[in-house]
């Protein structure tokens, strides 16, 4: 015989081996491993749905998420805008205020400045009332007759009262 031809005896019990072997793993170990592959393709597929509910679940709080910035940024928006016009009517008012000051200082500072002039204007009449009455006084004292004399005399009494008058 060939090495590398079997005996017909040979085959045959390998065959009837092979027979035996196949028929136990058909009885006993195919349904069991068909099982156990039935129930690796249900957790995998169970673990497909959990994935895809899982991923939906992550797109859904993506757009939830993106419309919860979207959200955030437009109220974001609307307070500074809010807060911009607020600043803006802040200091609307602020200046509206110093213009109403402003402007009562000045109508003050005026009136105050008319007051001291009308004092001013009585304070020259009186002394041009005081200078008056002296000038008259000393005239009557004397009597002049020609016009020389009377401008002589202001003359020398208007020089007697200016340095009186600086005096007071």
């Amino acid at each position: 015989m060939s090495l590398l031809l079997p005996d017909s005896g040979l085959v045959f019990w390998m065959l009837l081996t092979f027979g035996i072997v196949f028929f136990v793993l058909a009885k006993y170990g195919f349904p069991v491993i068909i099982k156990m592959v039935e129930n690796r393709k249900s957790y995998i597929d169970q673990s497909m749905d959990v994935a895809r509910e899982a991923n939906a679940k992550i797109a859904k709080l993506k757009e939830d998420s993106e419309a919860l910035i979207a959200s955030a940024n437009k109220e974001q928006g609307r307070i500074l805008h809010e807060a911009m016009q607020e600043r803006d009517k802040i200091i609307g008012d602020a200046r509206k205020q110093a213009e109403d000051v402003a402007r009562k200082e000045l109508a003050e500072v005026r009136m105050q400045i008319q007051q001291e002039k009308e004092e001013a204007i009585r304070d020259i009449r009186r002394q041009v009332a005081i200078l008056s009455v002296d000038i008259a006084e000393k005239v009557i004292r004397k009597n002049l007759d020609d016009e020389n004399e009377q401008m002589e005399m202001i003359d020398r009494m208007l020089d007697e009262m200016l340095p009186a008058a600086k005096k007071n």
